[in-house]
């Protein structure tokens, strides 16, 4: 069973995001059968594994043993991910084309967001089959009360992060090359409200 299992297909999601395929997720943490969930959830055997079989064709449920009870043959079904996490793209964007000046540099902020979010997805299939995958992670609280410093503050982080970037920077062509041992570095800086 895999830690994350990372969907980016709609057929996928849309199987996965019904409440009652949730709950079944959930209960298939252990191989189990249709009649054990149908006990479990006081629903119909048949229901219950109309909704198994679903999730079973989009890859996110398994068949992993059958055995014979009383001469019918029944499954054994397990999820394939203790997690599912959902592509950001699925979602799709909300918003018009007239947009705020500053909410340019929110919907920036959000699609970096989103591209970490689907990177750190796909990284877990890496971990699920054995390989190591060195990351580091920052996090920083700056406090600025009354603003008098923000330009300042601006100013020297985007100059450590400009000469971070010139030193171990990678330039655009060669991305596809050191695809195979680079790092991806994202900085980003809102406001927090407290």
């Amino acid at each position: 069973m895999q830690d994350v299992f990372y969907i980016d297909g709609v057929e996928q999601a849309t199987a996965l995001l019904k409440p009652a395929r949730m709950e079944l997720l959930k209960r298939l943490d252990q191989p189990r059968t249709c009649p054990e969930l149908a006990d479990y959830f006081g629903e119909t055997a048949q229901k219950v594994y109309y909704h198994v079989k679903a999730l079973e064709k989009v890859g996110l449920v398994e068949k992993v043993d059958e055995k014979r009870v009383r001469g019918v043959v029944e499954g054994y079904y397990q999820a394939k991910a203790r997690s599912y996490w959902l592509a950001p793209a699925l979602v799709g964007k909300i918003g018009g084309q007239r947009m705020a000046q500053n909410q340019a540099s929110l919907r920036v902020l959000l699609g970096l967001a989103e591209e970490i979010h689907e990177d750190v997805g796909r990284l877990g299939h890496k971990a699920e089959a054995g390989k190591d995958v060195p990351s580091v992670s920052l996090s920083a609280h700056i406090s600025l009360p009354d603003g008098s410093r923000r330009a300042e503050f601006l100013r020297e982080l985007q100059t450590v992060f400009e000469n971070l970037a010139r030193k171990y920077g990678t330039p655009q062509d060669d991305i596809e090359i050191a695809n195979e041992q680079g790092y991806r570095l994202v900085l980003v800086c809102y406001p927090k409200n407290e």
